[in-house]
């Protein structure tokens, strides 16, 4: 079963004001997890021209792209896939794990399954594989994390949905609420959604500290060591 356990609007819309940078280092904070879990490595990029974050509940699937069908010469559309996509709350960020080797012969995601999905409800997709149409996708609201462009969809077809997957590196569970921007995707710990923004502030005050001493006529090493030392 989904973690369909979401925050408040008001906690929701706190995290969209910090890019994910700052909402990494915050997260640390807390010791949660290992530094070097919890996000996207980087074999993906945003490739939609979005400056603002998104963050929404996970909507998991995984796809193939390479095979034809044992009959016919194309995939049927899973239009249960939109039932299931119904029972995560919103906002909802697709998370798709392409399952082929090498993850980049087709794209599910060009502009009518972003307009579909956009309909549902969710404000990105986060895929492994291959996508397409970005031309019309940028004109949307819409994010669009991927690996990889190609022309075509091959034989792109959702298979299996509502499991674990695991897309550059992180992992992800249907209802895991994320957060997204220029820099990849960061896993947001739902416990602590609320303290975040408190950490956030924390970690940019300590930035702004050591900035302004770089960049005043009072600066010397000594006391940008004094500054580092402190938590």
């Amino acid at each position: 079963m989904p973690n369909t356990t979401s925050i408040t609007p008001e906690e929701l819309e706190a995290l969209r004001s910090y890019d994910t940078c700052t909402l990494a280092n915050a997260i640390e904070s807390f010791n949660v997890r290992l530094r070097n879990e919890g996000y996207t490595d980087g074999s993906i990029r945003l490739l939609t021209p979005r400056t603002e974050p998104m963050t929404g509940y996970a909507v998991t699937m995984r796809l193939r792209c390479a095979n034809p069908p044992a009959e016919g010469h194309s995939y049927a559309d899973r239009t249960d896939l939109w039932n299931y996509i119904l029972t995560i709350p919103s906002p909802r960020i697709v998370v798709i794990e392409d399952m082929d080797v090498p993850p980049d012969v087709g794209a599910f995601i060009g502009a009518t399954h972003a307009g579909i999905l956009l309909s549902l409800g969710c404000v990105g997709v986060i895929t492994n594989g291959a996508v397409r149409d970005l031309p019309a996708i940028g004109k949307l609201p819409f994010h669009l994390h991927a690996g990889a462009v190609v022309p075509s969809h091959g034989y792109a077809h959702v298979f299996d949905f509502g499991k674990s997957v695991t897309v550059a590196g992180l992992p992800v569970s249907p209802g895991d609420l994320l957060h997204g921007d220029m820099h990849g995707v960061v896993n947001v710990p739902k416990e602590f959604a609320a303290k975040i923004p408190a950490a956030a502030e924390a970690v940019m005050e300590r930035e702004r500290r050591i900035l302004d001493l770089c960049s005043s006529p009072e600066f010397t090493v000594e006391k940008l060591r004094a500054i580092i030392r402190k938590p």
